[in-house]
């Protein structure tokens, strides 16, 4: 290994360091599981070890747009163990949450190693994974996978893509609405995100023009207790079934706020279906309608981040890991957290609870729960 400075343990195996967990990421998900690691008895860099490959504490959080200040940000729920209270609203929430992030990191003596990119996890010896990274090579008996999405943004492929003669980009790059300023820009995707951009950009931009697949759902009303219980049993069921998660704002649609309300009625939000093609001046549809373009923000969503673990063969024949709680059902050594059901804040914190339970009774050799 190539940097060992923390490890307590220094056990080795073959060439790798032995722990019992290995968690990969260090957002809301794998602080939420190596709190409850070591609320457990398991000791950081001894009997765990998270690994994230970030430049800093804020998980996906610390990439964010400046705009996206932490009063705009919907159920951002706590941590376990450390309440976020006294947040300015109007700061940047990368700001925020990086500042919060850290703070809990060092409360909770956590250790995280970072950066560190995880390359591959494999089948490893005597009922091991073998987890690859840039900082050497780590054996463990179990693994928390708590990667998200954001570093999996997802581009749709259109006809004509490569002759565009403005400027392309997705929300995992948007720097701000200042950036369009004069500019004729069109919005592509239907949720949260995509709207959240065309509010913010049309008083700068020339024109906005708003694309997307399927009509979009404006929710009236509070988002309670049983609409999000049902949303999340939606998605759960996907991912039972081995298919691609959606996200629980996927099926909640968007809440109708005074901001929207008001887009609305300006012509903001008016949306248009999507287009067939993309020409060099912008975007056209078959019907002969076309609009002329300097800027396509893709505000596409985002995919799950699980490439690395691509050598166990966990996919399913639709395309997704089939899960039951956090437990990969083809491997009940890895547990995956905020996916799918468990990709919400508060999702994310009660998986990482379940997922150690879990851990705990397989390394135990107790039997694990269905």
């Amino acid at each position: 290994m190539n940097d060992t400075r923390d490890v307590e343990s220094g056990t080795e195996v073959g060439t790798a360091v032995a722990t019992e967990v290995v968690v990969i990421g260090a957002g809301q998900a794998g602080l939420s599981s190596a709190y409850h690691l070591r609320r457990t008895g398991f000791v950081p860099d001894r009997d765990f070890v998270v690994l994230d490959h970030a430049p800093g504490p804020g998980g996906a959080w610390q990439f964010r747009w400046p705009s996206l200040t932490y009063g705009k940000v919907h159920g951002m729920h706590s941590l376990p163990g450390m309440e976020l209270t006294g947040a300015d609203p109007s700061r940047p929430s990368s700001e925020v949450i990086r500042a919060y992030f850290d703070r809990y990191e060092r409360t909770f003596g956590l250790r995280v190693h970072r950066p560190v990119d995880v390359r591959a996890v494999r089948e490893g010896t005597d009922g091991r994974l073998r987890v690859e990274t840039s900082e050497g090579v780590w054996s463990a008996r179990a693994l928390v996978n708590a990667t998200g999405t954001w570093d999996r943004p997802f581009w749709p492929r259109y006809p004509g893509q490569e002759t565009f003669r403005g400027r392309q980009l997705h929300t995992a790059q948007y720097p701000g609405p200042e950036q369009f300023a004069g500019q004729r820009v069109v919005v592509v995707g239907g949720g949260a995100s995509g709207t959240q951009h065309l509010m913010e950009i049309a008083p700068f931009a020339a024109a906005t023009t708003w694309v997307t697949r399927r009509p979009p759902v404006f929710r009236e009303g509070p988002f309670d207790e049983d609409l999000g219980r049902a949303a999340v049993a939606m998605v759960e069921e996907r991912v039972r079934q081995g298919l691609p998660p959606k996200s629980v704002v996927s099926v909640t649609g968007l809440p109708l706020t005074d901001a929207v309300r008001e887009a609305r009625a300006s012509g903001v939000l008016e949306r248009l279906p999507m287009f067939d093609r993309i020409t060099p001046d912008g975007v056209e549809w078959d019907d002969g309608r076309r609009v002329d373009a300097d800027v396509i923000l893709w505000a596409t969503g985002f995919r799950a981040a699980i490439d690395h673990l691509a050598p166990l063969r966990l996919r399913e024949a639709g395309g997704g890991v089939r899960v039951e709680g956090t437990r990969a059902v083809a491997d009940p050594r890895i547990h995956l957290v905020g996916y799918g059901p468990s990709a919400s804040t508060i999702g994310a914190n009660r998986a990482g609870r379940a997922a150690v339970r879990d851990i705990r009774r397989l390394l135990a050799g107790e039997p694990v729960a269905a």
